[in-house]
């Protein structure tokens, strides 16, 4: 029975992210119509980003291994991905709900409040809004190759990107009443074994403390382990605040593309959270096929595939000589955690500078 449930998680989690490829393209199409690049618009219908992302997210092996594991990311992932599609519809209740669960369930959703905001603000990702005014400012005279007939019918596709602020009220409004409940459900259920105050020190503090030092796909259990115990809480400061810093940055270079946003804050929590899974890395490689069309050019994607798929076989490998044979040791298991840490700060790397040369490219197009 609970894998029938999580199987149907991990379904619904992908037809969320169909649905979610879907605005993104129309918003794409409406924006690239706007601009008068045509060219541009046709390579895009070529691909459907959102069958392409439900279609990596449903048959990644990572995922199908979670699923048979039966792991609770899934329903974390499901809450994540059910956050970002009702704020790209700008559906203020739903997205305030998946977001609280999300939260309650891990920690580390929380840092997509500001791409759900920008979502619910400004609607799903566009072009930076100074290639809009440029084009506008052409339409009204400035440029005389366009007659009157296309000036009025991208006049009529022009995408608004004014930020409404009544969804965002209703966000946190809805956000305060969900949290309300889910904290009176658990004070109930948890009225005999410690209240609320027992439950965020065995889930949040457990967290953030990082107790339990099992090996992992992550890098910090070696690393606590290794540590003096002088130092320990000073790296813990260091390694959560890590996060934070990187919050503020990418969100005023990537405001124009919010959902985009959303997809490297969860790679980044992936990478850095405390206690991560196989889980967390299929929920963010799905989000990443929704930018199949601006993530075209990306340079190492033949290394990363292909380092994604050696570490995938060599950490049970390694796992396995170490903690059940005892032929190796921790150097074994956690080298192929390294490789894995590195080959994640690369793909987050590169995609944010594969969409920054997107835009720049967008930009050259409509100047010339």
């Amino acid at each position: 029975m609970a894998n029938l449930l999580i199987f149907i998680a991990d379904f619904v989690t992908a037809m969320l992210i169909r649905a979610t490829g879907q605005k993104l393209l129309l918003s794409r199409r409406q924006s690239l119509e706007y601009l008068n690049l045509p060219k541009l618009v046709k390579n895009s219908a070529n691909i459907n980003a959102g069958d392409l992302a439900s279609l990596i997210y449903l048959w990644n092996p990572l995922t199908i291994v979670t699923c048979l594991g039966l792991c609770s990311s899934p329903i974390d992932n499901l809450m994540v991905v059910l956050t970002i599609y009702a704020a790209c519809s700008r559906l203020a209740p739903l997205a305030a709900f998946g977001y609280v669960l999300a939260t309650h369930l891990s920690l580390y959703p929380a840092i997509l409040i500001l791409p759900v905001i920008l979502l619910l603000g400004y609607g799903p990702d566009a072009p930076p809004a100074k290639l809009f005014l440029h084009k506008s400012s052409n339409s009204d005279g400035k440029d005389p190759s366009n007659n009157d007939e296309s000036r009025s019918a991208v006049t009529t596709h022009k995408p608004v990107r004014c930020f409404s602020r009544r969804p965002v009220v209703h966000f946190m409004i809805w956000v305060s009443i969900w949290s309300c409940y889910v904290l009176f459900l658990c004070s109930i259920y948890l009225k005999g074994l410690g209240g609320l105050q027992e439950m965020f020190k065995k889930t949040y503090g457990f967290i953030l403390t990082v107790g339990d030092l099992s090996p992992n796909i992550g890098v910090l259990w070696y690393f606590f382990a290794e540590v003096f115990e002088f130092f320990r809480n000073f790296f813990l400061i260091v390694f959560h605040v890590n996060i934070l810093f990187m919050i503020l940055p990418l969100a005023i270079r990537l405001k124009h593309r919010p959902c985009f946003l959303a997809f490297v804050y969860t790679a980044i929590s992936a990478m850095l959270k405390s206690y991560p899974s196989v889980g967390d890395s299929a929920l963010y490689l799905g989000l990443l096929g929704l930018f199949a069309n601006e993530l075209a050019d990306m340079q190492f994607s033949f290394f990363l595939f292909f380092g994604y798929i050696g570490v995938s076989l060599l950490s049970p490998v390694m796992h396995n000589l170490w903690i059940w044979r005892g032929t190796g040791n921790a150097n074994f298991y956690f080298a192929t955690g390294l490789v894995y840490s590195c080959l994640q700060t690369v793909l987050i790397v590169e995609s944010v500078s594969t969409m920054l040369k997107h835009d720049r490219m967008l930009r050259k197009h409509v100047i010339a």
